[in-house]
C-alpha cells in the first residue's frame, strides 16, 4: 500500500512538534510516577540480568568473542551520541533510537539485534525500567563485565513513544548525503554529525576520503557540536574503540532494507544478509572489518599502544571501505577471531583512529593516556558518563544508588539554599515594592522572560533558576538588550539588597525569585488594569549561581537568534528557517502547545515586551494592559497586511478605507491570522467573552514556563 502525498503543502507550517506537547500518546496514563517506579527496582539484581544477556549467545545472532558488550557498548554510545549543544536536542533520554529515523540510519546498523536482545530484560521489569534508561545503562554493565570501571549512572529517563518531531536532523532527501555544509566545510545550524544518518563523522574519511589530517577536522567541529573539548573527544575514541569490532565481511549489496522499510514479516528487524551465514563472522555492517585490539573484550591499552607503536597503512577490507593495516605486516594474526576459536584476526584502525596519531593536539593527549593509564581510564569513565547523561539536566533529576557525588560543571550546579524562603506576607510586600519601583510593567515582564525563557526541555538546561541573568554571558546577548538590562538589574539588586539587609531573621529572597516575582507582579497588575482579578501563582525556592558555576562556552550555546515572543529575529539563521518556524522551534524547547504558544504571544504583545520596545506586534492603543486587542486586530477584515520589505518580514496594517497605517507587525504576528489551526484559536480569543479565558490562559502559561526548570517541585 503506497502512502499518501504529504508534499501538497510545502509552505505549511508544520506544528507537529507542539502537538507533540499538547498531548501523551504513551499507554501509562498521567498519573504514572516513572521516578518512584525506578527506585523501587532491585538495582543489583537489573544488572546481573543485564550481564546474563551479555554473556548468553544466541544462534539467531551470534556474539563476537562470545560476548555482547561490544554490540551494547555501541548500541548505548549511539542511543546519546545524537545529543547536539546547539539546540540541546537528541541522546538518550526518550529512548528515541526505538522509532524512525534513528532505527534505519546507516550508522544505526544492526542495533535493531541489540535492542533485541535486551527485550527479555525490558519485559521482566516492565514500566520500572524504561528503554530509554536500558539503553544507556546496558552499555554501563558492558563496560564493567569486560573488566572497565564506570563512573557512575544516573537513571530517570522516561520513555516517548514516538518519534521527536521537533528534531531537524538535516537538509537531505537521502541517506549518507550531505547538504550540510558551507563553502568552508562548517556545518549549518545546529547540526553536528557530518552526513544525514551518522552519529559523527565518515570512518572512511571525509567523503570517503582516507585523509587522516582532514578527519581530524571533521572530528573536532562533530564533538565540539556534541559538548566533547579535545581530551575528551579522544578518551571517548581511545576508550571505546578497546572494545570490540567493526563488521564488513563483504560489501552492503548484500543487505535487504532497513527497519523501517522492511516487510511486514521481519517484524522491524532490518539489514537482512544473504552473504553467507548473514550473521556471525559473515556479518556486514558499516563494511569495514576487524578488530582494534588483541583482545577485543577486555578493557586494556592495547588500543592506544597499537595507534601509536606501529606505523598504519590505507587499504581497501573485504567490505570494499576504506580501513588502515600496520605496515610491513606487524600484528598479522595476532588478534582473536570473533568466531572461530582455530583462527585469528589482524587489528585495524578506523581513518578516524589515524586522525588521533596524524592532529598534534590529538596526538599529544593519546601519548599522555599512554604514558598514565589511570589518567586514561579517569578521562574515558568522566567522558563517557558525560555523554550519556549530557541531556540529564541537573543532578537532582538523576535517580539510582550509583549517582556520582561529584557534580560536573556541565550540569551547571547551583548553591544550596542555606536562608528561610519568603512567605505569602513578604511576597506580597515585595510585589509591591517592585510596582513602585521605577520599572514599568513592560521591563519587569521583559526581565522575567528573558530570564526564565533560556529554558530548553530538550536537555532541561536554563531557565530563571540561578538568575545567570546577571552573568556572563547571558547579561551580554543582544536579544537581552545588555545596556537596559544593567540599568533594570540595578534596580532588581537594590530591592533584594534593601529586604535582606532589613530582615532580623533568616528570611531572604534570591535575585533569582525576585527577577520571577517581577514578572507575577506586573500580570496581575495588567490583568487589573483590563478589569480582571487573577492569582499568577508563584513559588519561591530559587537560587543564584555564582560565575564559578556557570561555564559561558556552554551555556552560548543557549543564545537565542531568534525569540518571536519577544519579535526579535536576525537573518542569520543558515538553516533559511521563517521567523514563524523559529517561533514553533523555541516555543517547542518550552514544551509548549499550540494553544499556549498563542496565549504568550497575544499577551506577550499585550503587555508592550518587545526587543528594543518595538510597536512591531503591540496592536493596542492600551499597551501594558493584559487586554485580547492583539487578536481582534489580527483577525479584524478593517486592516490589510502590506509588506513593508521585499523579504516581507515587516508589515504596515492599514485601515481598508482610510489607506492609514493603524500598525506595525511582523511575520510572526500574521502567521495567527494566516495559519488555520492558529487562527482557530486567535478567534476564540478575540470572540466576545473571549478575553477572560485569554487572560487565565496566558497567566497559566506564563507560570508554566517561569517554574520549567524548578525539578525540586516535581
Amino acid at each position: 500500500m503506497e502512502e499518501p502525498d504529504q508534499d501538497w503543502k510545502p509552505n505549511k507550517l508544520n506544528l507537529a512538534a507542539l502537538d507533540q506537547n499538547a498531548r501523551d500518546v504513551g499507554p501509562y496514563g498521567a498519573d504514572f510516577n516513572y521516578a518512584e517506579a525506578f527506585e523501587s527496582l532491585d538495582f543489583d539484581e537489573v544488572k546481573s540480568d543485564i550481564e546474563d544477556v551479555l554473556t548468553t549467545s544466541q544462534e539467531w545472532w551470534p556474539a563476537d568473542y562470545g560476548h555482547y558488550g561490544p554490540l551494547i557498548i555501541r548500541m548505548a554510545w549511539h542511543s546519546a551520541g545524537t545529543y547536539r549543544t546547539g539546540d540541546g536536542r537528541g541522546g538518550a533520554s526518550g529512548g528515541t533510537q526505538r522509532f524512525e529515523p534513528l532505527n534505519s540510519w546507516p550508522d544505526n546498523a544492526n542495533l535493531d539485534k541489540a535492542r533485541r536482545l535486551l527485550w527479555p530484560v525490558k519485559q521482566k521489569y516492565g514500566r520500572k525500567l524504561s528503554w530509554a534508561d536500558l539503553l544507556v545503562l546496558s552499555g554501563n554493565v558492558a563496560m564493567e563485565s569486560m573488566g572497565f570501571k564506570t563512573f557512575g549512572f544516573g537513571g530517570g529517563r522516561e520513555d516517548v513513544f514516538e518519534p521527536d518531531e521537533g528534531v531537524d536532523w538535516g537538509p537531505e532527501e537521502e541517506m549518507m548525503e550531505d547538504k550540510r555544509h558551507d563553502e568552508e566545510g562548517t556545518l549549518i545550524g545546529d547540526l553536528a554529525a557530518d552526513h544525514m544518518g551518522l552519529i559523527y563523522v565518515n570512518p572512511e574519511g571525509p567523503g570517503g576520503d582516507p585523509d587522516p589530517l582532514e578527519s581530524a577536522k571533521y572530528i573536532r567541529q562533530s564533538f565540539d557540536r556534541m559538548a566533547m573539548n579535545d581530551a575528551e573527544t579522544a578518551a571517548l575514541i581511545a576508550g571505546g574503540h578497546t572494545f570490540g569490532k567493526v563488521h564488513g565481511a563483504s560489501s552492503d549489496e548484500h543487505l535487504g532494507a532497513e527497519p523501517e522499510t522492511a516487510a511486514i514479516e521481519k517484524q522491524g528487524l532490518g539489514w537482512e544478509n544473504d552473504y553467507g551465514e548473514g550473521k556471525g563472522a559473515d556479518t556486514i555492517t558499516s563494511g569495514i572489518e576487524g578488530p582494534w585490539t588483541q583482545s577485543p573484550i577486555s578493557w586494556d591499552m592495547e588500543y592506544v599502544d597499537n595507534l601509536l607503536d606501529y606505523e598504519w597503512e590505507p587499504h581497501k577490507g573485504p567490505g570494499g571501505a576504506w580501513q588502515w593495516r600496520p605496515k610491513d605486516g606487524e600484528l598479522s594474526g595476532s588478534a582473536e577471531h570473533a568466531h572461530d576459536p582455530s583462527d585469528s584476526a589482524t587489528p585495524m584502525m578506523l581513518t578516524t583512529d589515524v586522525a588521533l596519531k596524524r592532529d598534534p593536539e590529538y596526538r599529544e593527549i593519546i601519548e599522555r593516556f599512554q604514558e598514565n593509564p589511570m589518567e586514561f581510564g579517569m578521562a574515558f569513565s568522566k567522558a563517557w558518563y558525560k555523554l550519556i547523561h549530557r541531556d540529564m539536566g541537573p543532578t537532582e533529576r538523576l535517580l539510582g544508588p550509583e549517582v556520582p557525588d561529584e557534580e560536573m560543571l556541565w550540569q551547571d550546579p547551583l548553591p544550596d539554599i542555606d536562608h528561610e524562603l519568603i512567605g505569602e506576607s513578604e511576597i506580597e510586600e515585595l510585589k509591591t515594592e517592585l510596582l513602585n519601583s521605577e520599572l514599568s510593567i513592560s521591563q519587569l515582564v521583559k526581565t522575567a522572560w528573558a530570564s526564565a525563557s533560556t529554558y530548553r526541555d530538550s536537555d532541561k538546561r536554563g531557565g530563571a533558576n540561578g538568575a545567570r541573568i546577571r552573568l556572563k554571558p547571558h547579561r551580554n546577548w543582544e536579544v537581552n538588550e545588555p545596556a537596559e538590562l544593567e540599568s533594570v538589574l540595578e534596580t532588581f539588586e537594590r530591592i533584594q539588597d534593601e529586604f535582606n539587609s532589613s530582615r532580623t531573621d533568616d528570611v531572604r529572597v534570591s535575585l533569582a525569585d525576585l527577577l520571577v516575582l517581577g514578572g507575577t507582579a506586573a500580570i496581575e497588575q495588567a490583568a487589573a488594569d483590563a478589569g480582571y482579578d487573577i492569582d499568577v501563582p508563584f513559588e519561591p525556592g530559587r537560587t543564584d549561581a555564582s560565575q564559578e558555576q556557570t561555564d559561558i562556552g556552554s551555556f552560548q550555546a543557549l543564545k537565542p537568534d531568534a525569540d518571536g515572543f519577544r519579535n526579535y529575529y536576525t537573518e542569520g539563521d543558515d538553516m533559511n528557517r521563517s521567523p514563524e518556524a523559529l517561533l514553533v522551534d523555541k516555543a517547542d524547547l518550552l514544551a509548549l502547545s499550540p494553544s499556549e504558544m498563542t496565549a504568550l504571544v497575544g499577551g506577550l504583545r499585550a503587555l508592550d515586551v518587545t526587543y528594543q520596545d518595538s510597536k512591531l506586534g503591540v496592536f493596542t492603543d492600551e499597551p501594558e494592559t493584559l487586554n485580547n486587542d492583539f487578536f481582534k486586530t489580527v483577525l479584524d477584515m478593517q486592516y490589510e497586511w502590506v509588506a513593508t520589505d521585499e523579504d516581507k518580514l515587516t508589515f504596515d496594517i492599514r485601515d481598508r478605507e482610510t489607506g492609514e497605517t493603524r500598525f506595525t507587525g511582523s511575520r510572526v504576528d500574521l502567521i495567527f491570522g494566516s495559519n488555520s489551526r492558529l487562527r482557530a484559536i486567535a478567534e476564540v480569543y478575540a470572540a466576545e467573552g473571549g478575553e477572560e479565558q485569554f487572560v487565565q490562559d496566558f497567566a497559566d502559561t506564563w507560570s508554566k514556563v517561569m517554574t520549567l526548570d524548578r525539578f525540586d517541585l516535581e
